[in-house]
């Protein structure tokens, strides 16, 4: 037919051995299993244990699923380029702007001001832990935020062994958004077209999906910073704080909550975080904890020795930035998060042509302004298949019957794309 689009569509049998599901899926983790055992076990380089965990994945695809070899390349490379684009490109992007904020001596800065705000072990387990480690999730992720929130607690005395706990705990919050929404991005690549959508409704899948995420973990939040706090210093010390408990997470989940419904994945952790450290020190303004609660470490008086936390933290306590310094310091961030709203504008619902509130509509697609750049996006005319092209699609059916040729291509011809003048 001229003119037209030829779509090859293969409808997956999800119970391709012995009509078995648990079959089945012991088998289909495999992949997951070789990444383990060669990475928990064997010590194997990471990249060396995702290649093969791949190829297993592409050779079961072909062996087992039966999917066509050219289907079962072309998934193959699009993983690889979307490991590349935006999985890879968001953390090199992610450790530059960590280190950028080290050589440039803005992160002692922001430590100096988290820990000075307050003597209260307690609340400072709050600021740094849970407000900070957040803010280093959304912008550094994969192990970074528990590795420097750990590094910081211990450097003002905490134990490594508690600075390193506490900093775990904290994590639970922030963590599902990671490094600039890393996980729910993905989420939406690999999630968009098992559920029938095409590669312009990726957007609209991870918006959908970043708001489900956003829905649940808001709970965790405010749950989160008294646990942390119980754990450091028992439940009768957590109630002598509750304020400032209250504030860190209420705050935090409701900023959670909004950005990731109204906003996207990127910024829910670094918006939540920084909002959530501001009001934990606006609040510190007016309200103090009754009793100053430390280590015992700290209350030691040994004649001529300086308490621990003090040794240790001293150049933290020595040094005294002015404000500008300070301001200065986090407008990195700030710049960060404008810039990222910029790109998602589109997703607003007063930007997207869909009234305020109106949920359903503005997770849409959007017309983004980042859409320009993005192939396939409906903003990029380029991008748009014109004419006669082939399209390839691996399509899973809803049922495992294996009737009608499911195990084969079936090819259908769309209807001939509408002239425009």
């Amino acid at each position: 037919m001229s003119g037209a689009i030829a779509i090859l569509a293969f409808h997956q049998v999800y119970q391709p051995l012995g009509d078995s599901i648990l079959l089945s899926a012991i088998v289909a983790g495999i992949p997951l299993y070789l990444l383990f055992v060669m990475l928990a076990i064997l010590r194997l380089p990471a990249w060396l244990s995702a290649l093969t965990a791949m190829l297993s994945a592409a050779i079961l695809a072909a062996l087992v699923w039966r999917m066509p070899l050219g289907l079962d390349i072309s998934a193959t490379t699009e993983g690889m380029a979307n490991g590349l684009w935006p999985i890879s490109w968001i953390v090199l992007n992610a450790v530059f702007f960590h280190n950028l904020t080290i050589a440039s001596g803005d992160f002692d800065v922001i430590r100096r001001s988290l820990t000075q705000l307050t003597g209260d072990r307690r609340v400072q387990a709050l600021l740094v832990a849970f407000c900070f480690g957040a803010l280093m999730e959304g912008i550094a992720g994969f192990g970074a935020p528990v590795a420097i929130s750990a590094a910081i607690l211990a450097s003002l005395g905490f134990e490594p062994i508690s600075a390193a706990v506490l900093a775990l705990l904290a994590n639970t919050a922030p963590v599902a958004f990671g490094s600039i929404g890393i996980p729910i991005v993905t989420l939406g690549l690999l999630t968009a077209p098992i559920i029938g959508h095409s590669a312009n409704d990726q957007t609209q899948v991870t918006l959908a999906l970043s708001a489900m995420v956003g829905r649940q973990l808001p709970v965790f939040s405010i749950l989160i910073p008294g646990f942390l706090i119980v754990v450091l210093a028992g439940w009768k010390r957590m109630v002598e704080v509750l304020p400032a408990v209250l504030t860190a997470g209420v705050v935090f989940a409701v900023v959670q909550f909004l950005v990731s419904n109204f906003i996207g994945p990127e910024l829910t952790d670094v918006l939540a975080a920084l909002v959530s450290m501001a009001a934990v020190a606006l609040l510190l303004r007016v309200w103090k904890p009754k009793t100053l609660w430390s280590f015992a470490a700290d209350r030691a008086a040994v004649p001529g020795v300086t308490p621990t936390f003090r040794s240790v933290g001293a150049a933290v306590a020595q040094v005294a930035d002015p404000p500008a310094r300070i301001v200065r310091a986090y407008m990195m961030y700030v710049i960060l998060v404008v810039v990222i709203l910029i790109g998602q504008m589109g997703n607003l619902p007063f930007f997207s042509g869909s009234p305020p509130g109106n949920v359903k509509n503005a997770l849409h697609t959007p017309a983004n302004v980042t859409a320009d750049f993005k192939c396939g996006q409906p903003a990029y005319k380029l991008c748009r298949i014109r004419g006669s092209a082939p399209i390839r699609q691996w399509m899973p059916a809803p049922s495992s019957s294996r009737s009608g040729g499911s195990n084969g291509p079936a090819a259908t011809a769309a209807p001939p794309p509408n002239p425009k003048p």
